[in-house]
This record gives C-alpha cells, structure tokens and sequence, in this order.
C-alpha cells in the first residue's frame, strides 16, 4: 500500500509540473526545493528495491526536472564554469557511475583492517610470537609436561 500511495504521488507531481520547468513557472519556489530534495535521492541512489526508482524514471519530465536543477544548483566542483554533460535520458548504465579504482580501495580497506586487527591482537596480547630455538639434530626441546609423562 505504501508503494502504491507513493507511485501515485509521484504521478501527481508529474501531472502537475506538466511541461513547466519548476511547479510554479520559470523560477524556482519553496515548493521545488522540497520536491528535489525527495526526487533527487530517489534518481540517484542504488537502492535495494528499485521499484519506486522505476516509477520516477518512466515519469520523463521529473527526471528532467532534477537532471535540470542539479545542472544549475550543482555545477561540476573541477574548476569549470559549466557542469558535467548529462545523459538525455534518466537511465544511466551503471558502468558508468561506478568507480574506476573501486577493487583498489576495497582491498587497500581490506589490509588496513587486517593490520589493525593483527595490531591490537598483538598489543593486547592475545597473540604472542615466541622465538624457540632448535636442539641438535633439527629436535625440539622437550617440555616440562612431556618430560613427566616420559619418567
């Protein structure tokens, strides 16, 4: 049901932005503020369950819309006056977006995780290295419980 109330939600503010660029004309009200701050997220992020995200992506002129406002709120931060190209349409590939160096900083995580761990086990002594020396002919010396159980 809740789906169901917010696919119409959406549907609602598409009819009523219609063909405009914001809901109440050429500038921007407190109104599109709101609106892109609920669509925008909801265009942009991955979301475990993308049926609401499909619902906003078929709608063509909301897409527009937030694809419209980040270009003129949000330009592109690389010391360019004009914002990145956006897509014409709303369905980005995923390849696209995600992150070219991505396995490297997921294992880059991976092993200061694992030098932390090894660190505090190491410091709190849960895991000890003891040097052990060798006996003559590659034998271990014997210990004092093995050394009973022999007599």
């Amino acid at each position: 049901q809740l789906y169901r109330e917010a696919r119409e939600c959406l549907t609602l503010l598409s009819q009523r932005l219609g063909s405009q660029k914001f809901f109440f004309g050429d500038s921007p009200a407190s109104l599109d503020a709101l609106v892109f701050s609920r669509l925008a997220p909801l265009l942009k992020a991955k979301l475990p369950n993308g049926k609401l995200q499909q619902h906003l992506k078929s709608l063509q002129n909301l897409c527009n819309y937030c694809t419209s406002i980040l270009s003129l709120y949000f330009p592109w931060d690389g010391g360019e006056s004009h914002p990145p190209p956006q897509p014409a349409t709303c369905t980005d590939s995923s390849e696209a977006e995600e992150d070219p160096h991505k396995r490297r900083k997921q294992l880059l995580s991976v092993l200061v995780g694992l030098a932390a761990m090894l660190g505090y086990a190491f410091l709190s002594g849960i895991v000890s290295i003891q040097r052990g020396s060798v006996g003559p002919a590659g034998r271990q010396p014997i210990a004092m419980e093995e050394e009973e159980e022999e007599e």
